[in-house]
């Protein structure tokens, strides 16, 4: 195979979407499978629908998720510079060069003119296509105009009998007839380039020989065939990846729930629980495996592998993931990505973390085993950290109630008291003897106590709750249910 190339070009018009985020990730895949270059392009010049913090948004999500471009802004390379705004000479040129080889012409159309051609054709049932009239214009009728200072675009040519054929990696071989397509704008009248001319350009400048992204792109290829072939360009080969819809089968929305990289980050997603859900959107290894690292992925990636029909969104799913790595990576580094929730709760203080992180570092190992985002690790947390204001309503009336819960209680306390050592083991051996002893069942004594240590009735082992809050918390928790208790009996 030659060098590959490819490369991720968004519009900085929003953050990143997990869509996008998805396609620069086959991309990504795509050039280290084969040892190739992955090119980051920002495509800039749709002036109007810009967003100022776009650009930052999308470069600080890609690297978030570990997609480390080899040319693009911020590490340059051979072919830049890689913003399409600073690139406007190099479209411009191109663009005069068609004009004077016949295969690109000035169109003086107003946009009434244009209206009272879509009208003509809409009485006829027809398809809006431009008539093409102002390809007729004499040199001296363009001279003249120009030199009116009329205001115009520059439209390419496109032959009206015949087919364009696209070979999709993916799809298989996708033909158009030409009289569907007009003599499309490749110039708009501000002097910027179209979509179509100027990714066109940049992908031959940048050397890109294989163009990876989104089905919705499909419409353009032919169209940029066209260019390719007008310009003398060499067409590189083309991978469109099925669209991602709402559970609905719909275009995937806002009302949907987050749509953007940014968003799971902030709502306490792991990058590698998105990167291994986004992977599975459209892509299989094969066999029934849904829990795998990029490692693994790059082992077994290719686009035959790559499905035509569409990816169904399902943040239910990611959820799940989530959870998955909450348990599975390694622990330091759950710590290190929970903190910053802990000290948004009040939980802990930015100068308490070296001095608590052992601590915290406990509490993490045993809630982590049944939440699923970040910010339930927190939650989950509370206790561990703040006095009980309120026990669970439910357990109390379940737990608290129960006749001869608070001599169950005193004995508990007494154990704990009295146990020879405070770790897990310990701990546990000690109670398992009392139940024993007291011939009852184990949830008599273990359900109230949890509730009186943790105000709540699910959580941690109760044996690591006790081990973690360690000796005189427990005593001292215990014995303010305990008065709760007898209060509420009076």
């Amino acid at each position: 195979m030659e060098d590959v190339r490819v490369r991720f070009a968004p519009s900085p018009t929003g953050y990143l979407h997990i869509g996008g985020a998805r396609t620069a990730l086959f991309n990504y895949y795509f050039a280290k499978k084969n040892n190739g270059k992955f090119i980051l392009r920002i495509e800039d010049t749709d002036t109007e629908r810009l967003k100022e913090d776009s650009v930052s948004q999308i470069i600080s999500s890609m690297k978030w998720l570990g997609m480390d471009w080899d040319e693009g802004p911020e590490v340059g390379g051979d072919y830049g510079p890689y913003f399409q705004s600073e690139r406007r000479e190099l479209y411009t040129k191109e663009i005069m060069r068609l004009v004077e080889e016949g295969k690109a012409y000035y169109c003086f159309c107003t946009e009434e003119d244009i209206q009272k051609e879509r009208e003509e054709q809409k009485k006829k049932k027809l398809p809006f296509r431009y008539s093409g009239k102002c390809s007729h214009l004499s040199k001296e009728e363009v001279e003249k105009n120009l030199k009116e200072g009329k205001p115009y675009v520059i439209r390419i040519k496109i032959p009206k009998e015949g087919t364009t054929e696209v070979e999709d990696l993916i799809r298989g071989k996708v033909s158009v007839d030409n009289t569907q397509l007009d003599d499309y704008i490749i110039m708009k009248s501000n002097g910027m380039p179209t979509y179509n001319l100027a990714c066109v350009v940049d992908d031959h400048m940048m050397k890109i020989n294989y163009v990876i992204r989104a089905e919705e792109h499909l419409s353009n290829t032919p169209k940029q065939i066209h260019i390719y072939r007008a310009l003398g360009y060499e067409i590189p080969q083309f991978a469109h990846i099925s669209m991602i819809l709402a559970p609905d089968r719909s275009k995937l929305s806002k009302r949907h729930g987050a749509t953007s990289v940014e968003e799971f980050r902030e709502r306490g997603y792991l990058k590698e629980a998105i990167v291994n859900y986004l992977t599975l959107l459209g892509w299989s290894p094969g066999e029934d495996e849904e829990i795998f690292s990029v490692e693994d992925t790059l082992a077994k990636f290719s686009l035959d592998k790559v499905s035509k029909t569409a990816a169904i969104y399902d943040v239910d799913k990611l959820t799940w993931m989530n959870g998955q790595y909450l348990r599975e990576l390694d622990l330091d580094y759950i710590v290190r990505e929970s903190i910053p929730y802990f000290i948004e709760r009040g939980l802990i203080e930015e100068a308490e973390i070296e001095e608590k992180y052992d601590y915290i570092k406990r509490v993490v190992e045993a809630v982590r085993e049944k939440v699923k985002l970040l910010p339930e690790i927190a939650e989950a947390s509370t206790y561990f950290f703040k006095d009980i204001e309120e026990y669970d309503e439910k357990g109390v009336k379940k737990r608290f109630k129960k006749e001869g819960v608070v001599e169950l209680l005193k004995k508990g306390k007494e154990t704990l008291e009295n146990a020879p050592a405070f770790d897990v083991e310990t701990v546990e051996k000690e109670y398992r003897d009392l139940i024993d002893r007291l011939g009852i069942k184990g949830g008599d004594i273990i359900h109230p106590t949890r509730l009186a240590l943790s105000g709540k009735t699910v959580g941690p082992g109760l044996f690591d709750i006790i081990s973690i809050l360690g000796r005189k918390e427990c005593i001292k928790r215990i014995d303010k249910a305990i008065e709760y208790i007898e209060n509420m009996n009076e």
